[in-house]
């Protein structure tokens, strides 16, 4: 394996134990794929150091479990923003203009 890629998979695997961060923003840091991550961790790791692949395993079952509400409190600050309009009253008012004129 190519010692760059070692280190990238190494140093994500230490970003995410140290932060809990999810794969998507992990990739963001390391501007990186998703895929990327997500092979480095999973397949790549496990070549590497599997005790720190079983640490990583470990946080990404957490994610896993506690994603439906990360997902519900995004939409809850998503309407406490101010972004509530549905696509049908989006669609009515589109409606509404268009039979107006």
């Amino acid at each position: 394996m190519n010692e760059f890629i070692k280190k990238r998979v190494l140093d994500e695997a230490k970003h995410i134990i140290k932060t809990k961060d999810t794969i998507r923003s992990t990739a963001s840091v390391f501007d990186v794929s998703k895929s990327t991550v997500h092979n480095d961790l999973n397949t790549r790791l496990k070549k590497i150091d599997s005790n720190l692949s079983n640490e990583i395993s470990k946080i990404f079952k957490n994610h896993e479990e506690t994603k439906h509400i990360r997902g519900g409190e995004a939409t809850k600050e998503k309407f406490k923003r101010g972004n509530n309009e549905s696509k049908q009253s989006t669609i009515s008012n589109r409606q509404h203009d268009i039979f107006k004129k």
